[in-house]
């Protein structure tokens, strides 16, 4: 009876998992899998894909260009049309056009459709050179073309990624043209456009489809989603999972602080919330639920954790890449910038999750103790020491070699890595291979961490190589992730045979190994490839997002509209701005995701902030727009990371998703820190304020977590909570009540405003108060505070205002009159775009605002601690203690 019961539950277990797996492919993959020879033409396709993006971002074509005399390297415009050729074949093969259609099968329908599709990517690819000799003169055969591409796309995009993005993009295709329909509020209404024109901006230039997104997916992202896919093949997805519960899983609520880090670790390389969500929580969610987690809340930290790794750099759900072209600053800036928030975000969920453990009393899992604890902890601190120290030896080995042997270093640092790698797969060979435990089973016994490092050392490699090329060799983005999967491929077609080989088995052993990692070689390209197909459409579908914001300006409509609702107030414009990247957001991936609200919302914060007096950095208000973007995989209705989580926990959706929500305010507090203290930003700070403004924001987010909590040391007081929060800000926000006290600038008249320029340091920061008659009504007076950077020191006043302000300014009776912006487009183009420079009554500057000499903000640190320690001794006077850890008990079976 026990073996049927046991027998039964494996079934409905494996069922589960299926199912589990089923919503990863109909999401990531697509759901169609067909066997025959159908099948053996997606995976050719799928195989082929790869191979074409490895090519084109290896030096193999200029190499044979070079030798063969043949153009064989290929230009952008190139790249990008085949790159959506295969995504959009795969499409329609991969991806069943409804849940009832088959999925055994390719339909005759979808077989011409696909070919159709790919056909009218191609169009691009062949003719480009006849494109490009008549730009804005679009031929019938082109606008054909055109026409069933965009449709085409359309209906991929649907398959792909749900209707979501679809309806946003027919959304802005009907704006193009019926835009001048009355139908249109006046206050976006626009003079429309022919199709010609609109399927030239499009189809036919690289203005929207063919833009700037489906070349970063081109160029960068299918080679780091690539790269996740084969290392996940390789073993270390496992390998990640099993090394977070050695570290944390014997710890209070230690599942969970397992599943945030193996989440953390995986983001590293995942782009998809939805798979990082499957991938982890089948083990994870689980466990929670048996150490106490209620269903939502163990699907709700899993969600937290997952959709975090979306923010987490180097990958970011590729949304870096495309920051990179969007912000216009180099790669490691982008890394550099996102990587503070990221890291404080996670610490602080992991803070989180002990408070709750905390709180519900909740047991701990069993642990195999090969040592005590204060060897444990003993050996601990050496291992982290010895990594520091080999990779500064690595580091400076390196750096040696290649000054001592500069001409053959090359070959002699890959023959180095080479024998590195035999020896960690030796290592490895000495311990059986990891299997990812059952997390139903009646005792799950967790692993000691220093047996699994030994199965898995070698997984770090790659990344070892791709943190080189990117960091230290400065290699663009595709090439350094290249290197890492050629890397890769070398580990998964040796690492089996070779363990082999370590472990005395046999020749015909050893032929089996080596055909097990060709095979796993093989399904890590093709999953790789699968897994690009909706980034692919995506970002060609939000191409046309990006081409109706540039062919429209419907940009600058939504920044009037945004300032119209706020009135102008930065902080309800941030408000705004988050709830419309919230909206558009919803349903859409990461990638897609991002170039929406980026395009969309980023210049409206510039813009705004700049226009009513605050300086907010391009970045800042990218980083910003995508964070809250994410957060819609979050939020109910359209939480496709919390539907997921509900599916494996077998939780309620939307309790899932609130209670993930709440567990994510943290990530929904930083974008407002960041903005106005740019220090988290990293921007314009050394090593030293680095260190400093990690450990400050840390102990702030820490103290935001217990406040969201409701408990510190013990459950905590409502107004122990408020006070809390109150110290979150004063450590963050530091600046905002020395506003209050000392006021941030001094005026300046304006007849002296060269003066007040020259005398200013680098990237000073003046405001000016301009005052003019309205274009629409020449009664009405307008007013402006606007904001602007001054470049560096040692110019002429006058100098330095045409140059970073832009606007010709003339001094007559003691007036300072405004010219019209010899640019409109610029910020102060836009921004003074209502005013009439042609009235009687001129345009004119009424007061300058130069910054003012003030205490350091650091003062309000002082009574932020007071307050702090005040909470802390009343709580520990009602018997709390600061780990708040009671004492242990045994997780149930």
């Amino acid at each position: 009876m026990a073996e049927d019961t046991k027998g039964a539950g494996g079934a409905q277990t494996q069922l589960a998992n299926d199912d589990l797996q089923d919503l990863v492919a109909s999401t990531d993959t697509g759901a169609r899998d067909p066997a025959g020879t159908s099948g053996y033409i997606i995976a050719g396709v799928a195989l082929c894909w790869s191979l074409f993006q490895l090519y084109i971002a290896s030096p193999l074509p200029f190499m044979l260009s070079s030798l063969t005399g043949l153009g064989l390297v290929l230009n952008d415009a190139q790249t990008r049309a085949i790159h959506l050729a295969f995504g959009l074949f795969l499409a329609y093969m991969a991806f069943p056009a409804f849940p009832r259609s088959p999925r055994d099968r390719i339909p005759k329908l979808d077989w011409v459709l696909a070919l159709l599709a790919a056909a009218c990517a191609l169009y691009v690819f062949v003719f480009y050179r006849d494109l490009a000799r008549r730009p804005g003169l679009p031929i019938t055969q082109d606008l054909i073309v055109a026409g069933m591409g965009m449709v085409l796309l359309l209906e991929a995009t649907r398959r792909a990624l749900g209707p979501p993005l679809m309806i946003v993009a027919i959304v802005f295709l009907g704006y193009v043209f019926f835009g001048s329909s009355t139908l249109i509020p006046d206050i976006i209404r626009w003079g429309g456009a022919s199709f010609p024109r609109a399927m030239d901006q499009m189809w036919l230039s690289p203005n929207g489809v063919f833009g700037v997104a489906l070349g970063v997916s081109s160029a960068f992202v299918f080679l780091f989603v690539l790269f996740g896919s084969m290392l996940d093949r390789a073993g270390a997805g496992n390998f990640f999972i099993k090394l977070a519960f050695a570290l944390l899983g014997h710890l209070r609520g230690g599942p969970a602080k397992a599943a945030v880090l193996a989440s953390m670790m995986t983001g590293l390389i995942s782009g998809s919330s939805i798979a990082n969500v499957v991938t982890t929580g089948t083990f994870t969610i689980p466990l929670m639920k048996r150490v106490g987690f209620t269903r939502e809340k163990a699907g709700s930290v899993e969600v937290a954790s997952s959709v975090n790794g979306q923010i987490m750099p180097p990958v970011m759900g590729a949304a870096a890449f495309l920051m990179v072209e969007y912000v216009g600053i180099p790669y490691l800036q982008v890394i550099k910038h996102a990587f503070l928030p990221a890291v404080i975000s996670y610490i602080a969920l992991l803070y989180l999750v002990h408070l709750e453990a905390v709180k519900n009393d909740m047991p701990m899992l069993e642990k195999r103790q090969t040592h005590p604890a204060t060897i444990a902890l003993l050996r601990a601190g050496i291992t982290i020491a010895s990594i520091v120290i080999l990779a500064g030896l690595i580091y400076y080995g390196i750096a040696f070699v290649r000054w001592l042997i500069p001409g053959i270093s090359g070959p002699v640092l890959i023959l180095a890595m080479l024998g590195v790698y035999v020896g960690l797969v030796w290592y490895a060979a000495r311990a059986p291979d990891l299997e990812l435990d059952d997390p139903n089973a009646p005792v799950v016994e967790l692993p000691i961490a220093t047996e699994v490092l030994k199965t898995g050392l070698h997984y770090l490699l790659p990344l070892v190589v791709l943190i080189w090329f990117l960091m230290i060799e400065r290699s663009s983005p595709g090439l350094s992730a290249f290197y890492a999967v050629l890397l890769l491929i070398f580990i998964i077609l040796t690492q089996k045979p070779m363990k082999a080989v370590f472990r005395g088995l046999q020749l015909p052993e050893q032929r089996a190994a080596f055909a097990e990692g060709f095979s796993d070689l093989m399904a890590g390209l093709i999953t790789g490839a699968r897994n690009m197909i909706g980034i692919a459409c995506a970002t060609a579908a939000a191409g046309i997002i990006v081409g109706t914001v540039t062919l429209t300006g419907i940009g600058q409509v939504m920044a009037e509209f945004v300032e119209f609702l706020s009135g102008g107030n930065i902080f309800l414009i941030l408000v705004f701005t988050a709830m419309i990247s919230l909206v558009l957001g919803m349903g859409l991936p990461t990638t897609a995701n991002y170039i929406v609200v980026s395009s969309l919302m980023a210049p409206v914060i510039v813009q705004l902030g700049a226009a009513n007096g605050v300086l907010i950095p391009l970045i800042a208000a990218h980083m910003f727009v995508f964070y809250f973007g994410i957060m819609a995989d979050v939020t109910p209705p359209v939480g496709l990371a919390s539907f997921a989580a509900a599916a494996v926990s077998g939780g309620d959706p939307l309790k899932t998703g609130f209670t993930a929500f709440f567990y994510s305010l943290r990530t929904v507090l930083l974008p407002f820190i960041f903005v106005f203290n740019t220090d988290l930003l990293l921007i314009d700070v050394g090593f030293v304020g680095a260190v400093s403004v990690f450990c400050l924001a840390t102990v702030a987010m820490l103290i935001f977590a217990a406040a969201t909590q409701g408990f510190f040391m013990v459950k905590s007081r409502m107004w122990e909570s408020a006070a809390l929060l109150l110290v979150t800000f004063m450590l963050l926000r530091p600046g905002f009540f020395l506003d209050l006290v000392q006021p941030p600038f001094d005026q300046v008249e304006p007849q002296r405003i060269f003066e007040a320029v020259e005398g200013e340091p680098d990237a000073a920061q003046v405001r000016l108060v301009i005052r003019g008659p309205n274009f629409d009504n020449p009664d009405q007076m307008l007013e402006r505070t606007m904001a602007f950077s001054l470049g560096e020191a040692g110019a002429s006043g006058e100098e330095r205002f045409e140059e970073a302000i832009g606007l010709p300014v003339r001094i007559e009776n003691g007036t300072t009159i405004l010219d019209e912006p010899l640019d409109m487009n610029s910020l102060a183009g836009r921004t003074l775009s209502n005013m009439d420079f042609y009235a009687e009554e001129p345009v004119q500057i009424t007061a300058v605002e130069v910054a003012a000499e003030r205490m350091p903000r650091e003062v309000f640190y002082i009574p932020a601690v007071l307050i702090l320690a005040l909470v802390a001794f009343l709580q520990r006077r009602r018997g709390g203690t600061l780990a708040g850890n009671p004492k242990p008990r045994p997780a149930a079976a």
